[in-house]
């Protein structure tokens, strides 16, 4: 016990000042530890039930149907599943681009979840990598030639719904234009909107749905919603999922998942979380954040510390700072960029705190237009 003593008390320390990364830290499960005591196991579709009968399928249904109101998703032709996190999401919503044109051509900007190529290279799929704008969003431009170049084969587009260092938004309907306009037919267009995907629908100018003409969409539940188990949401088109659906009669289930087993208490976590808060809550939920991040902009600029953050977004992009900072609120650092996501649970107070040891350590002395190019 002293081990897991010893583990949880380094657990608690870590939590407590972590403010570069997408994870909600406010949720309450205390009322769903009673089913922390049974095995549930989501075999297979959680739309056919299996014959293993220790399981959370209703609740992952309802689950589903909510995020596919929210996202608009098309009657009678949606299908979804809970998932262990975006990286599966993206996984399975490029299995099912690939089943659909197997000689697709997949394309994703720079700026892209690094799972996209790793997804890529297990399936085998042929990719290219657009480039992106200095704010993370991809450069249409480039897209547009670039396709234009290879206009006899399937188009498979990735739309990121908020970048992983900027939370820049790839718009769909300039996605879909230049679709049009070089006459692509067999296309599939993918948004990875693993945190990004609930703010965009409440604060985005183009909010991301199945009615600006995409395949699919997947976002992670321990992310914006908050989840003591990594988790996700990979919303899709029934049709496409379709291609892919076996019986497999030792379940008594289809197997339409990447995985063959997945955990049945995420559902439930999701199910209570979006009960407790509802549309509403979820509108109330971003409105803090962006509160929070406008907050966090206004002190960094009024101590001098260079600041930026893409429109709608909650994530604050800052030079990159020194390693005892980086390490301490564990801030994510590209080359000349760190950041900090302004999630339900981050505060004034440690954003002052923040500010206040960054101006102590004199890392606001860059040299801005090398090092910082979005000012």
């Amino acid at each position: 016990m002293e081990r897991l003593d010893a583990l949880l008390k380094k657990v608690e320390n870590k939590t407590g000042d972590f403010m570069g990364y997408p994870v909600a830290k406010d949720f309450d499960i205390e009322e769903l530890l009673p089913f922390f005591k049974y095995p549930l196991n989501n075999l297979g579709d959680p739309f056919v039930d299996s014959t293993y009968a220790v399981n959370s399928n209703e609740i992952e249904r309802e689950v589903i149907e909510q995020f596919a109101d929210l996202f608009q998703a098309p009657k009678d032709n949606w299908w979804g599943y809970v998932t262990n996190g975006g990286s599966e999401g993206n996984l399975y919503s490029l299995y099912l681009a690939r089943e659909k044109y197997p000689n697709g051509i997949v394309y994703f900007s720079n700026s892209t979840h690094y799972s996209i190529r790793k997804n890529l290279h297990v399936l085998g799929m042929q990719c290219i990598t657009i480039r992106t704008q200095p704010n993370g969003e991809m450069d249409y431009k480039d897209l547009h030639q670039t396709i234009a170049q290879h206009r006899n084969v399937p188009v498979i587009v990735v739309a990121n719904i908020g970048t992983t260092m900027t939370e820049a938004v790839d718009d769909v309907i300039t996605i879909k234009s230049i679709l049009n306009d070089l006459a692509i037919q067999q296309n599939y267009i993918h948004c990875d909107g693993a945190l990004g995907a609930i703010i965009n629908v409440f604060s985005g100018k183009n909010k991301i749905g199945f009615h600006l003409g995409i395949d699919s969409i997947t976002l992670s539940g321990h992310k914006f919603i908050g989840s003591p188990i990594p988790c996700g949401i990979a919303l899709v088109t029934k049709a496409n999922r379709d291609r892919i659906a076996m019986s497999i009669s030792y379940t008594g289930s289809l197997d339409t998942t990447i995985t063959g087993s997945r955990n049945g208490h995420s559902p439930i976590i999701l199910w209570h979380a979006l009960h407790k808060l509802g549309d509403n809550g979820l509108k109330q939920r971003v409105d803090k954040c962006l509160i929070t991040a406008q907050y966090a902009m206004e002190t960094f600029a009024k101590n001098g510390i260079p600041c930026w953050k893409n429109e709608g977004a909650i994530t604050i992009v800052i030079p990159p700072q020194p390693v005892e900072i980086q390490q301490k609120w564990q801030l994510a650092t590209e080359e000349f960029m760190s950041h900090i996501i302004c999630m339900p649970n981050i505060s004034r107070e440690q954003i002052d705190l923040l500010v206040k040891e960054i101006t102590q350590d004199g890392s606001k002395n860059f040299p801005i237009k090398e090092k910082f190019p979005f000012l």
